[in-house]
């Protein structure tokens, strides 16, 4: 028994078959376009503002498309650099409290300084800002209150003390600032 294997030329044939049917759906498909327009005979240069309705429809679904896809991208970047910005700030806040605490060392803390100032000049350059807070009016759009305090020398409603540092990149927060509110 010879098995029945497929040589390049069948396959050739197939493909060749399978161009002819779809030759026949599109031919039925314009045998039925035109058979509803039957009742109405199209002119030709009605036939050419559908063909240009239709060509200007399809460009200006493609240009949408353009559009939608170059905002995606744009979103997906914004994203993904607010992400990676967001896992650098643990190492900002406890870089910031070694700097706090006292060292007997002195190049050690000048290290851990350089580091800091290597860090802060990088996330700057990225278009990150601190945002202000001790001094000012509380705005729970960029602070976190977790407590307040009575204070008669500050105003009410004003950033008393600040626990964490707030970031933003561009108009977009990404960590609010952690803050203590005088009523």
């Amino acid at each position: 028994m010879a098995k029945n294997k497929s040589t390049p030329e069948t396959n050739e044939e197939k493909d060749v078959n399978s161009v002819e049917i779809n030759e026949d759906i599109i031919e039925e498909q314009t045998v039925s376009d035109d058979t509803r327009d039957s009742d109405h005979e199209v002119s030709p240069s009605e036939q050419l503002s559908i063909e240009k309705d239709k060509y200007l429809r399809l460009a200006a679904e493609y240009d949408n498309f353009r559009k939608r896809s170059a905002k995606e991208r744009e979103m997906t970047y914004s994203n993904a650099r607010t992400d990676v910005i967001s896992k650098l700030l643990p190492v900002y806040d406890n870089l910031e409290r070694a700097l706090k605490m006292e060292c007997a060392d002195e190049s050690f803390y000048k290290g851990v300084e350089m580091i800091m100032t290597q860090l802060t000049e990088t996330l700057n350059d990225m278009g990150v800002e601190e945002i202000p807070a001790i001094g000012q009016p509380f705005d729970p759009n960029r602070h976190n209150a977790v407590m307040s305090v009575e204070d008669p020398e500050l105003g009410e409603n004003v950033v008393a003390e600040e626990y964490q540092k707030g970031f933003t990149l561009g108009d977009r927060v990404i960590r609010f600032s952690t803050v203590v509110v005088a009523n």
